[in-house]
């Protein structure tokens, strides 16, 4: 295992002081757990909320998440660091599709997994031909004007779900403001390692601050951890069979053009680079 990932990178000790780690280097140890718990964070949130947004099954997403990303770091060598997790681009085509509410189980859900097997299809049979033939003819039919205007219609689209998330009461409303300021001014006042660090730094000051208020001050919601506690150790996810319709296919397979394009978008800005 050493000698397929981390051995092959060399340590970059000068990261701490703003030079760019590249895709063949990595930190020392500890800032690379410290950036590992941080992505952790990152994408537990991201991939979790999306879940709850469409009416998935979180610990599925979370499960599955785990084998795509094993899977990639097992085809590519270790070569290329990178994380499998859930798209936002999808929220919008699943609530229309099935209707959702945005509240419990979603009870068309069976219906989206045919559509998103179809996207999957569609990204593999795109993937191939980019393999063969390069990707200019990508770049033609969006180019990064498109893709932009794409990735900030998907932004303002989720824009109305992050204020009703926000919205259960005052109190709550407040403390998602002190969250984002907390991680602004870390963003903002942090140098070095602490500034790449402004996600973890930030939510656990914000997380200080709530429990200072709900427990200490019972302003709200108290953080109880009775249900980690009480919860098991070990077990799986539910896992359901897909039901393929023609509509439900046909409008979420193109979701993989806005997928392909972004990816194609960010590797051309890091070779450009």
């Amino acid at each position: 295992m050493s000698d397929s990932y981390f051995s092959r990178w060399p340590v970059q000790p000068d990261a701490t002081e703003g030079r760019v780690v590249g895709p063949g280097e990595r930190l020392p140890w500890p800032q690379m757990i410290a950036m590992g718990i941080q992505h952790v964070v990152a994408m537990f949130g991201s991939t979790v909320l999306a879940a709850l947004l469409m009416g998935f099954d979180p610990n599925l997403c979370i499960f599955m998440s785990g084998i795509g990303t094993l899977l990639f770091f097992v085809l590519v060598g270790g070569r290329v660091p990178s994380y499998f997790g859930s798209s936002f681009a999808f929220i919008g085509l699943v609530i229309a599709v099935t209707g959702y509410g945005g509240h419990g189980p979603n009870m068309n859900i069976l219906v989206t997994l045919g559509g998103i097997i179809a996207c999957g299809v569609a990204y593999l049979i795109i993937g191939v031909i980019v393999a063969a033939v390069g990707t200019k003819w990508i770049e033609a039919l969006m180019p990064p004007a498109v893709t932009g205007a794409i990735v900030c219609v998907i932004g303002l689209n989720l824009a109305p779900i992050a204020v009703k998330g926000v919205m259960g009461s005052s109190f709550e409303s407040w403390m998602a403001l002190v969250t984002v300021l907390c991680v602004g001014a870390v963003a903002v006042f942090a140098r070095c390692m602490a500034q790449r660090l402004l996600i973890l730094i930030g939510l656990a000051i914000a997380y200080l601050i709530y429990a200072m208020l709900t427990n200490g001050m019972s302003m709200g919601k108290p953080i109880d951890f009775s249900i980690v506690a009480n919860a098991a150790w070990f077990g799986m996810p539910h896992f359901t069979a897909p039901v393929f319709e023609v509509p439900a296919m046909t409008l979420i397979a193109p979701v993989a053009i806005i997928l392909s394009s972004r990816k194609i978008s960010a590797i051309s800005k890091r070779s450009a680079r």
